[in-house]
C-alpha cells in the first residue's frame, strides 16, 4: 500500500498502543507458567501475533512430543527469545521467518550451540536446532543484541542446575534487559546480577498472574516527533515510572526543543532514531546521534534509510558508520520516500509530511503493522490527510 500525505497540521489527545517489547515478555511467561492468566491490552501487532501463534505451536508440540514448527514471522524477539526456550520445552525447533529476519545474525547462539553441543542447520531460510539445554556457564557478547541475553533469561531457569550468563563485553540496550527482568520477577521467576551477567537459579517454576500492557514509549516517540514539529498533540497512557528504555524519549524531546547543537547516544534506546531525526530536522543547530551501529541490522539498514527519507524530504544528514548527524533547517519540502519495509521508517515519513511544503508519498506504508496497526487512523482522527494511491 502506497499512501500520498497532504501537509497539515495534527491536534488531539492521542495514547499509544500497547508495549510490544513487554508483551512479547507476557506471553512468553505465562506459557512457561502452564497455568491460566489473563494479560489484556495486548494489541494486535503482527509481531506479537507471531509469537501467539508460536506459542500455540510449542505448546501442541511438547504434548504430541515433536518437535515445532515456529513461524516468527519478521519479529526478532520472537525468534531469538523462542530459540533458548523451544530448547528448555521441546529439545529444539524449526524456526522460519520473512523479510530480512532470517538474514539477522544469531552468531552469539550458534557459538553457543556449538560449545554446548546443540546441533544446528540453516538451509533455505529454515533454522533448525536441536539437542538438550544443560545448565552452566553461558558467554555472550553484549553488543549484539539484548535479545540474546533475554531469551536465555527466560529458559535457563527452568533447567535443574544452576547457570551463569557471562557478558564479554558490555551490554548495549541494558534497558531492555531491565524490562525482561522485572517481568520475571512478576512471575516469580528470581535472577542475580552481578558486574559482568547473571546468576541464574535452576529448578524454578513461573507462576500464572493476570497482567495488563503498559502504553508503547517507543511508539509514543512518533508523537513526540508531531510535538516537536509544532503539532498541538497531547500524549496520554504513559507510565513515568516504567522500565520501558524509550521512556528517555521525553528528556530528549525537551533537549531537542532548544536550539545548539546536540549530541545523544542512542545504544541504550536505538528504536527512537528514525523519531529523533525526525525531531532534528527543523530544529536550530546540529543533533548528532551516535552508538548506532545496531540499526543496520534491523527491518531495514535503519542508519541508511532513517537518512534516505530526511534527504528525500530535503533535510539535511549525513550517515556514519555507527551515527547520523542531522543539520536544522528552516522547512521541509516534501517528495517520496520508500517506507523499505520498516515500520518506523513509514511512521516517522508520516510525522514529517506534517511539516513538509508539498505532499509526502511514501511507499510499502502498510509496514505499520508490525508494530502500530493503528497508526493511520490515529493520524487521521488528529487531522491528517491521507490518500491510499
Amino acid at each position: 500500500m502506497d499512501v500520498l500525505i497532504q501537509p497539515k497540521a495534527l491536534k488531539g489527545t492521542v495514547t499509544p498502543p500497547p508495549s510490544k517489547s513487554m508483551a512479547h515478555r507476557a506471553v512468553l511467561a505465562l506459557m512457561l507458567a502452564e497455568r491460566e492468566g489473563i494479560l489484556s491490552n495486548l494489541g494486535i501487532s503482527r509481531d506479537i501475533q507471531a509469537t501467539q501463534a508460536c506459542v500455540a505451536a510449542l505448546q501442541e508440540a511438547k504434548s504430541a512430543g515433536t518437535l515445532p514448527h515456529l513461524d516468527c514471522g519478521e519479529s526478532g524477539s520472537t525468534l531469538r527469545f523462542l530459540l533458548p526456550i523451544s530448547l528448555a520445552v521441546t529439545g529444539g525447533g524449526h524456526f522460519t521467518g520473512r523479510g530480512r529476519l532470517m538474514e539477522r545474525p544469531q552468531k552469539p547462539y550458534l557459538d553457543l550451540f556449538e560449545e554446548k553441543g546443540i546441533s544446528y542447520t540453516q538451509k533455505e531460510g529454515v533454522l533448525t536446532v536441536r539437542g538438550t539445554l544443560l545448565p552452566g556457564l553461558y558467554r555472550l557478547p553484549g553488543n549484539v543484541s539484548s535479545q540474546f541475553v533475554t531469551g536465555l533469561l527466560y529458559a535457563l531457569p527452568l533447567l535443574e542446575g544452576d547457570s551463569e550468563i557471562q557478558m564479554t563485553s558490555p551490554l548495549e540496550s541494558a534497558s531492555y534487559v531491565d524490562m525482561t527482568l522485572d517481568m520475571l520477577e512478576r512471575f516469580g521467576i528470581t535472577i542475580g546480577q552481578r558486574k559482568d551477567g547473571f546468576l541464574v537459579p535452576g529448578g524454578q517454576r513461573y507462576r500464572a498472574k493476570n497482567l495488563t500492557i503498559e502504553a508503547d514509549w517507543s511508539q509514543a516517540g512518533f508523537w513526540y516527533a508531531a510535538k516537536a514539529l509544532g503539532n498541538e498533540i497531547e500524549i496520554t497512557g504513559l507510565d513515568p515510572n516504567s522500565k520501558q528504555g524509550d521512556r528517555v524519549v521525553d528528556s530528549h524531546f525537551a533537549s531537542l526543543c532548544g536550539a545548539g547543537d546536540r549530541t545523544i547516544d542512542v545504544s541504550d534506546c536505538p528504536d527512537l532514531v528514525p523519531p529523533l531525526a525526525v525531531m532534528a530536522a527543523l530544529r536550530q543547530g546540529t543533533t548528532t546521534l551516535t552508538g548506532a551501529a545496531r540499526l543496520r541490522i534491523k527491518e531495514s539498514d535503519r542508519l541508511a534509510t532513517t537518512a534516505a527519507l530526511l534527504t528525500a524530504l530535503g533535510g539535511q544528514v549525513e550517515e556514519g558508520e555507527e551515527h547520523l548527524t542531522v543539520r536544522g533547517v528552516p522547512r521541509l519540502i516534501g517528495g517520496k520516500v520508500d517506507g523499505a519495509n520498516d515500520h518506523r521508517i513509514v511512521m516517522a515519513a508520516a510525522i514529517a509530511a506534517t511539516a513538509c511544503r508539498m505532499p509526502v508519498t511514501i511507499l510499502g506504508a502498510q509496514a505499520v503493522e508490525k508494530s502500530y496497526p493503528a497508526f493511520f487512523e490515529e493520524y487521521q482522527r488528529l487531522g491528517g490527510e491521507i490518500h491510499v494511491l
